[in-house]
Protein backbone atom coordinates (compact mmCIF):
# COMPACT_ATOMS: atom_id res chain seq x y z
CA UNK A 1 0.00 0.00 0.00
CA UNK A 2 1.17 3.52 -0.48
CA UNK A 3 3.35 5.28 1.79
CA UNK A 4 2.39 8.85 2.98
CA UNK A 5 2.18 11.84 0.37
CA UNK A 6 4.33 14.64 0.27
CA UNK A 7 4.27 18.16 -0.93
CA UNK A 8 1.47 20.38 -2.08
CA UNK A 9 0.12 23.39 0.11
CA UNK A 10 -3.24 24.20 1.42
CA UNK A 11 -6.65 23.52 -1.38
CA UNK A 12 -7.21 26.97 -2.30
CA UNK A 13 -9.84 26.01 -4.91
CA UNK A 14 -11.84 23.12 -5.89
CA UNK A 15 -10.37 22.76 -9.35
CA UNK A 16 -6.69 21.84 -7.84
CA UNK A 17 -8.23 18.52 -7.17
CA UNK A 18 -9.01 17.73 -10.67
CA UNK A 19 -5.39 19.17 -11.43
CA UNK A 20 -3.43 16.98 -9.57
CA UNK A 21 -4.39 14.13 -11.82
CA UNK A 22 -3.85 16.68 -15.11
CA UNK A 23 -0.30 17.84 -14.48
CA UNK A 24 -0.14 13.73 -14.94
CA UNK A 25 -0.19 14.14 -18.84
CA UNK A 26 3.03 13.70 -20.63
CA UNK A 27 4.31 13.41 -24.25
CA UNK A 28 4.62 9.72 -25.41
CA UNK A 29 8.63 10.24 -25.24
CA UNK A 30 8.59 10.56 -21.48
CA UNK A 31 5.90 7.49 -20.79
CA UNK A 32 7.71 5.17 -18.25
CA UNK A 33 6.82 1.55 -16.36
CA UNK A 34 6.48 0.98 -12.97
CA UNK A 35 6.31 -2.38 -11.78
CA UNK A 36 5.13 -2.60 -8.02
CA UNK A 37 4.82 -6.27 -6.38
CA UNK A 38 4.07 -8.05 -3.26
CA UNK A 39 5.44 -11.21 -2.03
CA UNK A 40 5.07 -14.01 1.55
CA UNK A 41 7.97 -14.02 3.30
CA UNK A 42 8.18 -17.46 4.99
CA UNK A 43 10.58 -19.72 7.54
CA UNK A 44 12.62 -22.68 6.31
CA UNK A 45 11.64 -25.46 8.58
CA UNK A 46 8.34 -24.19 10.35
CA UNK A 47 6.81 -22.50 6.94
CA UNK A 48 5.58 -19.89 9.45
CA UNK A 49 4.97 -16.46 8.30
CA UNK A 50 8.00 -14.39 8.67
CA UNK A 51 7.33 -11.92 11.77
CA UNK A 52 8.43 -8.00 11.48
CA UNK A 53 11.12 -8.62 14.83
CA UNK A 54 13.48 -11.02 15.64
CA UNK A 55 16.78 -12.61 14.58
CA UNK A 56 14.63 -14.45 11.68
CA UNK A 57 12.50 -11.09 10.79
CA UNK A 58 11.66 -8.43 8.36
CA UNK A 59 13.40 -5.98 10.79
CA UNK A 60 16.76 -8.11 9.96
CA UNK A 61 16.31 -8.28 6.62
CA UNK A 62 15.74 -4.61 6.08
CA UNK A 63 18.82 -4.05 8.41
CA UNK A 64 20.84 -6.39 5.80
CA UNK A 65 19.56 -4.34 2.65
CA UNK A 66 20.25 -1.09 4.24
CA UNK A 67 24.08 -2.10 5.50
CA UNK A 68 24.88 -3.90 2.27
CA UNK A 69 23.31 -2.35 -0.43
CA UNK A 70 22.72 0.86 0.01
CA UNK A 71 18.90 1.21 1.25
CA UNK A 72 18.02 3.99 3.13
CA UNK A 73 15.55 3.33 6.00
CA UNK A 74 11.72 4.82 6.71
CA UNK A 75 10.93 5.24 9.83
CA UNK A 76 7.34 5.76 11.80
CA UNK A 77 7.18 5.50 15.46
CA UNK A 78 11.01 4.41 15.55
CA UNK A 79 10.12 1.23 14.00
CA UNK A 80 11.83 1.27 10.12
CA UNK A 81 8.59 0.43 8.12
CA UNK A 82 10.55 0.76 4.46
CA UNK A 83 13.31 1.45 2.81
CA UNK A 84 14.04 3.74 -0.22
CA UNK A 85 16.93 3.98 -3.24
CA UNK A 86 17.46 5.36 -6.29
CA UNK A 87 13.94 5.94 -7.14
CA UNK A 88 12.34 2.56 -5.75
CA UNK A 89 10.59 1.70 -2.31
CA UNK A 90 10.43 -1.51 -0.53
CA UNK A 91 7.62 -1.06 1.90
CA UNK A 92 5.44 -3.70 4.36
CA UNK A 93 1.77 -4.59 3.86
CA UNK A 94 -0.54 -5.08 7.24
CA UNK A 95 0.45 -8.67 7.42
CA UNK A 96 4.36 -8.54 5.96
CA UNK A 97 4.44 -9.26 2.45
CA UNK A 98 7.38 -7.39 1.49
CA UNK A 99 6.43 -4.82 -1.43
CA UNK A 100 9.21 -3.76 -4.34
CA UNK A 101 7.39 -0.33 -5.72
CA UNK A 102 9.99 -0.33 -8.07
CA UNK A 103 11.52 2.86 -10.05
CA UNK A 104 10.23 4.05 -13.36
CA UNK A 105 11.59 2.39 -16.07
CA UNK A 106 11.56 3.19 -19.99
CA UNK A 107 11.04 -0.42 -21.40
CA UNK A 108 10.37 -4.15 -19.71
CA UNK A 109 14.45 -5.03 -20.80
CA UNK A 110 14.99 -2.48 -16.91
CA UNK A 111 11.53 -3.48 -15.73
CA UNK A 112 13.33 -7.04 -16.08
CA UNK A 113 16.79 -6.22 -14.58
CA UNK A 114 15.23 -4.02 -11.64
CA UNK A 115 13.12 -6.88 -10.56
CA UNK A 116 15.65 -9.53 -10.62
CA UNK A 117 18.36 -7.08 -8.80
CA UNK A 118 15.85 -7.17 -6.23
CA UNK A 119 15.57 -10.52 -6.13
CA UNK A 120 18.92 -11.26 -5.75
CA UNK A 121 19.76 -8.83 -3.09
CA UNK A 122 16.78 -9.78 -0.74
CA UNK A 123 17.95 -13.88 -1.43
CA UNK A 124 21.34 -12.94 -0.01
CA UNK A 125 19.97 -11.57 3.50
CA UNK A 126 17.48 -13.41 3.70
CA UNK A 127 18.92 -16.82 2.70
CA UNK A 128 21.26 -17.67 5.31
CA UNK A 129 18.81 -16.80 7.98
CA UNK A 130 16.26 -19.63 6.44
CA UNK A 131 13.83 -16.99 5.03
CA UNK A 132 11.91 -17.77 1.48
CA UNK A 133 9.28 -15.79 -0.27
CA UNK A 134 7.48 -16.76 -2.52
CA UNK A 135 4.97 -15.49 -5.19
CA UNK A 136 1.13 -16.63 -4.99
CA UNK A 137 -1.93 -14.23 -4.94
CA UNK A 138 -3.28 -15.46 -1.00
CA UNK A 139 -1.49 -17.17 1.52
CA UNK A 140 -2.47 -21.16 1.20
CA UNK A 141 -2.49 -21.93 4.79
CA UNK A 142 -1.86 -19.28 7.20
CA UNK A 143 -4.86 -18.34 9.31
CA UNK A 144 -5.73 -14.42 10.07
CA UNK A 145 -4.21 -14.89 13.64
CA UNK A 146 -1.55 -16.27 12.35
CA UNK A 147 -0.18 -13.38 10.60
CA UNK A 148 1.90 -10.78 12.13
CA UNK A 149 0.87 -7.60 12.37
CA UNK A 150 3.05 -4.32 11.25
CA UNK A 151 3.82 -1.68 13.56
CA UNK A 152 2.13 1.44 10.91
CA UNK A 153 -0.76 3.97 11.95
CA UNK A 154 -2.53 3.45 8.53
CA UNK A 155 -2.96 -0.32 9.09
CA UNK A 156 -4.30 -0.24 12.48
CA UNK A 157 -7.45 2.33 11.31
CA UNK A 158 -8.03 0.57 8.06
CA UNK A 159 -8.00 -3.42 9.90
CA UNK A 160 -10.49 -1.63 12.26
CA UNK A 161 -12.41 -0.21 9.21
CA UNK A 162 -12.72 -3.19 7.23
CA UNK A 163 -14.18 -5.47 10.18
CA UNK A 164 -17.00 -2.92 10.16
CA UNK A 165 -17.65 -2.28 6.10
CA UNK A 166 -17.40 -5.99 4.43
CA UNK A 167 -16.69 -9.71 4.72
CA UNK A 168 -13.19 -10.12 3.67
CA UNK A 169 -11.34 -6.57 4.37
CA UNK A 170 -8.84 -8.09 6.92
CA UNK A 171 -8.28 -11.02 4.66
CA UNK A 172 -7.47 -8.56 1.66
CA UNK A 173 -4.79 -6.74 4.35
CA UNK A 174 -3.05 -9.49 5.58
CA UNK A 175 -3.32 -12.40 3.38
CA UNK A 176 -3.15 -11.43 -0.18
CA UNK A 177 -0.47 -10.48 -2.50
CA UNK A 178 -0.64 -8.73 -6.08
CA UNK A 179 1.31 -7.29 -9.11
CA UNK A 180 0.34 -4.81 -10.89
CA UNK A 181 1.80 -2.10 -13.30
CA UNK A 182 1.68 1.64 -13.80
CA UNK A 183 1.91 3.18 -16.94
CA UNK A 184 1.11 6.65 -18.01
CA UNK A 185 -1.48 8.89 -20.19
CA UNK A 186 -0.87 11.72 -23.07
CA UNK A 187 -3.67 13.46 -21.83
CA UNK A 188 -7.93 13.75 -20.29
CA UNK A 189 -9.01 12.17 -23.03
CA UNK A 190 -6.09 9.13 -23.11
CA UNK A 191 -6.25 8.39 -19.82
CA UNK A 192 -10.38 7.87 -20.09
CA UNK A 193 -9.95 5.32 -22.86
CA UNK A 194 -6.47 3.46 -21.04
CA UNK A 195 -8.92 3.45 -17.64
CA UNK A 196 -11.88 2.37 -19.61
CA UNK A 197 -9.88 -0.52 -21.53
CA UNK A 198 -7.75 -1.57 -18.51
CA UNK A 199 -11.43 -1.94 -16.16
CA UNK A 200 -12.56 -4.27 -19.11
CA UNK A 201 -9.87 -6.33 -19.68
CA UNK A 202 -9.24 -6.51 -16.00
CA UNK A 203 -10.94 -9.75 -15.71
CA UNK A 204 -8.51 -11.42 -17.87
CA UNK A 205 -5.57 -10.19 -16.20
CA UNK A 206 -7.14 -11.56 -13.37
CA UNK A 207 -7.36 -15.34 -15.36
CA UNK A 208 -4.30 -14.94 -16.70
CA UNK A 209 -2.28 -14.60 -13.49
CA UNK A 210 -4.68 -16.34 -11.13
CA UNK A 211 -2.49 -18.05 -8.53
CA UNK A 212 -4.63 -18.28 -5.38
CA UNK A 213 -6.85 -21.60 -5.24
CA UNK A 214 -6.00 -22.22 -1.67
CA UNK A 215 -7.28 -20.67 1.50
CA UNK A 216 -6.98 -21.81 5.07
CA UNK A 217 -5.11 -25.03 3.94
CA UNK A 218 -7.49 -26.06 1.62
CA UNK A 219 -8.99 -25.57 -1.72
CA UNK A 220 -11.59 -22.89 -2.35
CA UNK A 221 -12.95 -23.51 -5.52
CA UNK A 222 -11.99 -20.22 -7.10
CA UNK A 223 -8.74 -20.01 -8.98
CA UNK A 224 -8.26 -16.35 -7.44
CA UNK A 225 -9.42 -16.24 -4.32
CA UNK A 226 -7.89 -12.66 -3.98
CA UNK A 227 -9.82 -11.27 -6.44
CA UNK A 228 -12.75 -13.17 -4.82
CA UNK A 229 -12.34 -11.20 -1.81
CA UNK A 230 -12.06 -7.91 -3.27
CA UNK A 231 -15.91 -8.41 -4.21
CA UNK A 232 -16.45 -8.67 -0.28
CA UNK A 233 -14.33 -5.76 0.52
CA UNK A 234 -15.96 -2.73 0.74
CA UNK A 235 -18.20 -1.76 -2.39
CA UNK A 236 -17.81 2.01 -1.94
CA UNK A 237 -14.10 2.00 -2.85
CA UNK A 238 -14.03 -1.39 -4.98
CA UNK A 239 -15.16 -2.28 -8.15
CA UNK A 240 -15.35 -1.64 -11.87
CA UNK A 241 -16.15 2.13 -12.03
CA UNK A 242 -19.21 1.43 -14.24
CA UNK A 243 -19.55 5.45 -14.12
CA UNK A 244 -15.95 5.80 -16.18
CA UNK A 245 -17.78 4.45 -19.50
CA UNK A 246 -20.69 7.03 -19.25
CA UNK A 247 -20.52 9.98 -21.75
CA UNK A 248 -18.21 12.81 -20.55
CA UNK A 249 -16.46 10.94 -18.14
CA UNK A 250 -12.70 12.65 -17.35
CA UNK A 251 -10.52 13.90 -14.68
CA UNK A 252 -13.89 15.80 -12.78
CA UNK A 253 -15.74 12.83 -12.54
CA UNK A 254 -13.19 10.41 -11.19
CA UNK A 255 -12.65 13.45 -8.31
CA UNK A 256 -16.16 13.56 -7.66
CA UNK A 257 -16.29 9.56 -6.84
CA UNK A 258 -13.49 9.88 -4.52
CA UNK A 259 -14.57 12.66 -2.37
CA UNK A 260 -17.64 10.38 -1.91
CA UNK A 261 -15.63 7.78 -0.06
CA UNK A 262 -15.13 7.86 3.00
CA UNK A 263 -11.97 8.94 4.71
CA UNK A 264 -9.70 6.50 6.55
CA UNK A 265 -7.23 9.19 8.13
CA UNK A 266 -5.28 12.17 7.76
CA UNK A 267 -1.41 12.20 8.72
CA UNK A 268 0.16 14.63 10.52
CA UNK A 269 3.42 14.96 11.65
CA UNK A 270 4.00 11.35 11.47
CA UNK A 271 1.21 10.49 12.97
CA UNK A 272 -2.07 8.94 11.12
CA UNK A 273 -5.50 10.89 12.72
CA UNK A 274 -8.63 8.89 13.09
CA UNK A 275 -10.68 10.35 10.43
CA UNK A 276 -12.95 6.95 9.68
CA UNK A 277 -16.12 7.34 7.75
CA UNK A 278 -15.86 11.06 7.18
CA UNK A 279 -16.13 13.14 4.28
CA UNK A 280 -13.30 15.26 2.47
CA UNK A 281 -16.06 17.41 1.04
CA UNK A 282 -16.41 18.31 5.35
CA UNK A 283 -12.96 18.88 5.26
CA UNK A 284 -13.03 21.14 2.26
CA UNK A 285 -15.08 23.40 4.14
CA UNK A 286 -12.95 23.02 7.53
CA UNK A 287 -15.34 20.90 8.92
CA UNK A 288 -13.59 17.57 9.47
CA UNK A 289 -14.51 15.93 13.01
CA UNK A 290 -11.07 14.81 13.27
CA UNK A 291 -9.42 18.30 12.21
CA UNK A 292 -12.04 21.09 12.89
CA UNK A 293 -11.66 24.64 11.54
CA UNK A 294 -8.48 23.01 9.31
CA UNK A 295 -8.31 22.87 5.46
CA UNK A 296 -6.57 19.96 3.68
CA UNK A 297 -3.50 20.07 1.87
CA UNK A 298 -2.88 18.83 -1.61
CA UNK A 299 -0.75 15.74 -0.03
CA UNK A 300 -4.03 14.98 2.18
CA UNK A 301 -5.96 14.90 -1.25
CA UNK A 302 -3.08 12.53 -2.12
CA UNK A 303 -3.67 10.08 0.76
CA UNK A 304 -7.23 10.36 0.40
CA UNK A 305 -6.76 9.24 -3.29
CA UNK A 306 -4.75 6.11 -2.24
CA UNK A 307 -7.51 4.61 -0.28
CA UNK A 308 -9.72 4.19 -2.80
CA UNK A 309 -9.12 0.18 -4.55
CA UNK A 310 -11.11 0.08 -7.94
CA UNK A 311 -9.82 -2.28 -10.42
CA UNK A 312 -7.82 -0.05 -12.09
CA UNK A 313 -7.24 3.49 -10.39
CA UNK A 314 -5.83 7.26 -11.52
CA UNK A 315 -3.42 9.02 -9.41
CA UNK A 316 -0.95 10.98 -12.08
CA UNK A 317 -0.92 7.94 -13.58
CA UNK A 318 -3.10 4.58 -14.61
CA UNK A 319 -2.11 1.67 -11.85
CA UNK A 320 -3.80 -2.02 -13.58
CA UNK A 321 -4.44 -3.50 -9.91
CA UNK A 322 -6.25 -7.08 -11.18
CA UNK A 323 -3.48 -9.79 -11.14
CA UNK A 324 -2.19 -12.15 -8.13
CA UNK A 325 1.77 -12.33 -7.65
CA UNK A 326 3.03 -15.13 -9.30
CA UNK A 327 6.93 -16.11 -9.78
CA UNK A 328 9.74 -14.12 -11.56
CA UNK A 329 8.67 -14.64 -14.79
CA UNK A 330 4.37 -13.92 -14.25
CA UNK A 331 6.03 -10.88 -12.30
CA UNK A 332 7.83 -9.06 -15.36
CA UNK A 333 4.55 -11.09 -17.58
CA UNK A 334 2.12 -8.14 -16.15
CA UNK A 335 3.48 -5.31 -17.07
CA UNK A 336 4.44 -6.26 -20.83
CA UNK A 337 0.59 -7.49 -21.07
CA UNK A 338 -0.48 -3.68 -20.33
CA UNK A 339 2.40 -2.25 -21.92
CA UNK A 340 1.76 -3.69 -25.53
CA UNK A 341 -1.82 -2.93 -24.79
CA UNK A 342 -1.47 0.76 -23.81
CA UNK A 343 1.50 2.67 -25.26
CA UNK A 344 0.71 1.28 -28.83
CA UNK A 345 -1.93 3.31 -30.10
CA UNK A 346 -2.58 0.91 -32.94
CA UNK A 347 -3.50 -1.89 -30.34
CA UNK A 348 -4.83 0.61 -27.84
CA UNK A 349 -7.55 1.63 -30.70
CA UNK A 350 -7.73 -2.63 -31.07
CA UNK A 351 -8.09 -3.20 -27.54
CA UNK A 352 -11.00 -0.34 -27.07
CA UNK A 353 -12.95 -2.24 -30.00
CA UNK A 354 -12.75 -5.51 -28.34
CA UNK A 355 -14.50 -4.43 -24.96
CA UNK A 356 -16.45 -1.07 -25.89
CA UNK A 357 -19.97 -3.45 -26.88
CA UNK A 358 -19.59 -4.68 -23.49
CA UNK A 359 -22.22 -3.13 -20.56
CA UNK A 360 -21.75 -3.21 -16.77
CA UNK A 361 -23.47 -6.43 -16.40
CA UNK A 362 -20.81 -8.23 -18.80
CA UNK A 363 -17.85 -6.66 -17.27
CA UNK A 364 -18.86 -7.52 -13.54
CA UNK A 365 -19.67 -11.00 -14.97
CA UNK A 366 -16.53 -11.47 -16.66
CA UNK A 367 -14.69 -10.34 -12.88
CA UNK A 368 -16.56 -12.42 -11.16
CA UNK A 369 -16.31 -15.16 -13.77
CA UNK A 370 -12.55 -14.47 -13.65
CA UNK A 371 -11.81 -15.62 -9.90
CA UNK A 372 -14.00 -18.25 -10.18
CA UNK A 373 -12.76 -19.85 -13.02
CA UNK A 374 -9.79 -18.31 -14.66
CA UNK A 375 -9.34 -18.60 -18.14
CA UNK A 376 -12.73 -20.96 -18.71
CA UNK A 377 -15.14 -18.30 -17.02
CA UNK A 378 -17.60 -17.00 -19.35
CA UNK A 379 -20.23 -13.78 -18.78
CA UNK A 380 -23.07 -13.10 -21.66
CA UNK A 381 -21.93 -15.00 -24.26
CA UNK A 382 -18.08 -13.73 -23.99
CA UNK A 383 -15.67 -16.59 -23.07
CA UNK A 384 -12.27 -15.27 -21.15
CA UNK A 385 -10.02 -17.63 -23.02
CA UNK A 386 -11.17 -16.26 -26.43
CA UNK A 387 -10.87 -12.89 -24.80
CA UNK A 388 -7.75 -13.54 -23.79
CA UNK A 389 -6.23 -14.88 -26.91
CA UNK A 390 -7.17 -11.48 -28.79
CA UNK A 391 -5.89 -9.38 -25.57
CA UNK A 392 -2.73 -11.00 -25.64
CA UNK A 393 -2.28 -10.96 -29.14
CA UNK A 394 -2.75 -7.25 -29.80
CA UNK A 395 -0.19 -6.89 -26.55
CA UNK A 396 2.33 -8.79 -28.31
CA UNK A 397 1.23 -6.80 -32.11
CA UNK A 398 2.32 -3.49 -29.62
CA UNK A 399 5.32 -4.68 -27.91
CA UNK A 400 6.55 -5.77 -31.55
CA UNK A 401 6.02 -2.55 -32.93
CA UNK A 402 7.88 -0.68 -30.17
CA UNK A 403 10.88 -2.85 -31.57
CA UNK A 404 12.72 -3.67 -28.14
CA UNK A 405 12.29 -7.08 -28.14
CA UNK A 406 9.88 -6.62 -25.06
CA UNK A 407 7.55 -8.89 -26.27
CA UNK A 408 9.98 -11.98 -24.84
CA UNK A 409 7.88 -11.07 -21.50
CA UNK A 410 4.83 -12.54 -22.58
CA UNK A 411 6.35 -16.06 -22.52
CA UNK A 412 3.65 -17.45 -19.57
CA UNK A 413 0.52 -15.91 -21.16
CA UNK A 414 1.20 -17.56 -24.42
CA UNK A 415 2.13 -20.88 -22.19
CA UNK A 416 -1.03 -20.64 -20.22
CA UNK A 417 -3.21 -20.02 -23.63
CA UNK A 418 -1.65 -22.68 -25.32
CA UNK A 419 -2.02 -25.63 -22.28
CA UNK A 420 -5.34 -24.09 -22.05
CA UNK A 421 -4.51 -23.74 -17.61
CA UNK A 422 -3.23 -21.06 -15.42
CA UNK A 423 -0.90 -21.48 -12.33
CA UNK A 424 -3.95 -21.92 -10.05
CA UNK A 425 -4.73 -24.48 -12.28
CA UNK A 426 -1.64 -26.42 -12.44
CA UNK A 427 -0.84 -26.50 -8.59
CA UNK A 428 -4.63 -27.77 -7.88
CA UNK A 429 -3.79 -30.46 -10.15
CA UNK A 430 -0.62 -31.00 -8.85
CA UNK A 431 -2.81 -31.40 -5.20
CA UNK A 432 -5.11 -33.69 -6.26
CA UNK A 433 -1.48 -36.15 -7.91
CA UNK A 434 1.61 -35.62 -6.91
CA UNK A 435 1.05 -33.53 -3.83
CA UNK A 436 -1.21 -36.32 -2.17
CA UNK A 437 -3.88 -33.23 -1.11
CA UNK A 438 -0.89 -31.73 0.86
CA UNK A 439 0.20 -28.14 1.09
CA UNK A 440 3.31 -28.76 2.47
CA UNK A 441 4.84 -28.55 -1.43
CA UNK A 442 3.56 -25.42 -2.30
CA UNK A 443 6.00 -23.49 -0.21
CA UNK A 444 9.20 -24.70 -2.80
CA UNK A 445 6.38 -24.42 -5.80
CA UNK A 446 5.73 -20.73 -4.90
CA UNK A 447 9.34 -19.35 -4.07
CA UNK A 448 10.99 -16.26 -5.98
Amino acid sequence: MSIPQSGGGQIESFHQLAELMESGNKPKSDWRIGTEHEKFGWLEGSHAPLPYAGDRSISALFAGLEARFGWTPVREAGNVIGLHRNGANISLEPGGQFELSGAMMSDMHETAAELRLHLDEVAEIAGPMGVRFMGIGAAPEWTHAQMPVMPKGRYRLMTDYMGRVGTHGTQMMYRTSTVQVNLDYASEADMVKKLRVALALQPVATALFASSPFFDGKPNDHRSWRSRIWRGLDDSRTGMLPFAFDEGFGFQAYVDWVLDVPMYFVYRDGTYINALGQSFRDFLKGELPALPGELPTLSDWADHMTTVFPEARVKKYIEMRGADCGDEAHINALPAFWLGLMYDQSALDAAWDLVKGFDAATREGLRVAASVSALKGEADGVRLEALARAAVALSQAGLVARGLGEEIYLGPLHRSLAEGEVQADRWLRLYETEWDRSLTPIYQAASL
